[in-house]
Order: structure tokens, then sequence, then C-alpha cells
């Protein structure tokens, strides 16, 4: 069951000449940067509609990735850019790699994120945390780790929340689609192409959250949904 769902507006804020903004995760995240990933989809639609702005995006994604990864990483992959904005996109590995007993306990994920958070919000950016989203796109309780995702994701609701973070409930968007478009309740294909690793409709679809969540314009990202109608809400490898 998910509990105490919210999506968190951020407070406002401003384009200004130069802004950085990192994306921290792991594989979905490290795919983002390809040809059709949804972070080559923000930069094009960011670059369209501010020319003249320096904005700059930088994917700090690496496959297999889990919170304690990205701990160990941070200094090198994110705070030494002294980035404006950071996405932290971070939690399915956690729960999935417990298939080979190589997961994170409940206590390091939520002690490793906070710790993430607290060292990026000393240097003065902005942070929005992810909620993890799917593994396996079947409803009801039909995936193996849905219990166990949906206790990660109210972590990272509870750290959001007592840390003052930005928070994208990415595990409330995702499922909620999947109950309209998910008619013969497949296990993949409908967002991601395994049930993790997001499909060229899963990029667009977070794609469009991640602007809109940033108050940027979506015009140009085709979305098969309208994400305000559902929840009234130069990219380099890192």
């Amino acid at each position: 069951m998910i509990e105490n769902t919210r999506i968190i507006k951020p407070p406002s804020i401003k384009l200004q000449q130069a802004i950085k903004i990192i994306f921290l995760g792991d594989s979905i995240t490290q795919s983002g940067l390809l040809p059709d990933g949804y972070i080559t989809r923000i930069s094009k639609q960011i670059t369209k509609q501010y020319p003249k702005l320096d904005i700059e995006l930088i994917g700090a994604g690496i496959n297999g990735h889990r919170v304690p990864h990205c701990l160990k990483r941070l200094d090198r992959d994110v705070l030494q850019h002294q980035p404006s904005i950071v996405v932290i996109y971070i939690g399915v590995n956690d729960v999935w790699h417990w298939q080979h007993n190589r997961g994170t306990t409940a206590a390091d994920f939520d002690a490793g994120l906070r710790e993430i958070i607290a060292r990026i919000q000393t240097i003065g950016a902005h942070t929005m945390l992810c909620t993890p989203s799917l593994i396996g796109e079947q409803l009801n309780g039909g995936n193996n780790y849905d219990n166990m995702l949906d206790h990660y994701a109210q972590i990272s609701r509870d750290i959001a929340h007592e840390t003052g973070s930005q928070l994208l409930d990415l595990r409330v968007a995702f499922m909620t689609y999947l109950s309209t478009h998910n008619t013969h309740n497949a296990a993949t294909g409908i967002l991601t192409t395994d049930g993790v690793h997001l499909n060229k409709h899963g990029n667009q679809f977070l794609s469009r959250l991640i602007l809109e969540a940033l108050h940027l314009p979506t015009v140009d990202c085709i979305n098969p949904v309208s994400v305000h109608d559902q929840f009234n809400i130069n990219s380099t490898l890192g």
C-alpha cells in the first residue's frame, strides 16, 4: 500500500544566465543520455526555450548503482561541479538487487539518502528527490518486489518532507499511469523494456514529469498522457 503520497511543488526556481542541473542515479539515469533518453529530451527542450541562457545538464548515472555507491562518488560526480539543481533518482537497485542478496537495507537506504541530501544542501543546491519507480509493470501487487518498493518509496517521501527537499513521486505517477494504460496487466512494455529500464514512452513520460516539476515548458515534450490532468501538477556522462 502506498501511504501519504504527494507531489510537492518546488519553491520558485529562477533560470539565471548560468545554471547547472545534475541527474544522480543508476542505469536508468545513465540511459537518459541516449538520443531518445529523458535527459536528452529535457536538454533539447530547455535549449529550444532558452537559447540565450547557459544551462548545462550533466548525467551522473552508473549502471547497477545503489545509494551507497552514489554516496561514495558524490564529491566527484556532483559536488565538485557546483550544481544549481540535483535530481536524485535512485532506489530501484537498492530493492531489486536483493534477488542476489546485494540490496540495501532500509536503514542504510534512509541514512545514505539523508547524507547525500545534507551534503548537496550544504553547497546551496536545490534537491529534487524522486521515489523509486518500477520493478515490473503488473498491477495490484503482481510484481515480486512491489511491497518492498512501496516501503522504500515511503522512506524517500519521508526524507523529502523532513529535509525540505522537493519530492517527485515517480512511484505514484508511474503506477497511476499503468492503472489506466496497462489493460492487459503486462509485466513489461508499457513504460519499460524489462520492467525497470524506460522505453520510448517511459522516457517521454519522465521528461515531462521533471520539466513540469521544475516549472519549465513542455510544449514540445510529446507524452502519451497529460501529467497535469492526472497528477495536478550539452549532456555529459558523470
